[in-house]
C-alpha cells in the first residue's frame, strides 16, 4: 500500500521539489498552500505524514499543527517541520505543538527522505 503524504507550504516551487523527492520515492502526495487550506483538505483520510512549513500566511505551520492535533483523525499523525527558522525556541515550540522533526532549509532530498522512513513505518 501507497503512504500518503501533505506537503503544506505557501511556496509553490517548494512543494513542487519536496514532492518530486517523494513521489521518486514511491509516496502519494497531498498538497496544501498553508495551514487553513491544509485543514480543509483534510477531510478524514489516511494521511501517513505531514511535512510543513513555519512561516506561512492565514495560518503558520505552528497554528496548523496545533489545529491538527485537535482533529481525532490526525491526532497521531507524524509532523516534520521544513524550515528556514534554525532556533531552538521555535524548535521547541514546534516539538510543543507535536512536531515529530524539524528540518532546516535549504535540505538535501536524501535527508528529507530520510526523517520521512524514520516517522512513516508501515
Amino acid at each position: 500500500m501507497t503512504k500518503t503524504i501533505m506537503i503544506v507550504d505557501d511556496s509553490a516551487s517548494m512543494r513542487q521539489v519536496v514532492g518530486i523527492a517523494l513521489k521518486g520515492a514511491g509516496y502519494t502526495v497531498l498538497e496544501g498552500r498553508d495551514g487553513q487550506d491544509a485543514l480543509a483538505k483534510l477531510t478524514g483520510q489516511k494521511v501517513h505524514l505531514i511535512i510543513s512549513d513555519v512561516n506561512m500566511p492565514n495560518m503558520d505551520g505552528i497554528s496548523f499543527v496545533k489545529a491538527l492535533k485537535q482533529l481525532p483523525a490526525y491526532k497521531f499523525t507524524p509532523i516534520i517541520m521544513l524550515t528556514t527558522e534554525s532556533e531552538e525556541s521555535k524548535k521547541n515550540e514546534g516539538q510543543a505543538a507535536g512536531a515529530k522533526a524539524w528540518v532546516v532549509k535549504p535540505f538535501k532530498p536524501e535527508q528529507l527522505l530520510s526523517a520521512v522512513q524514520k516517522l512513516c513505518l508501515p
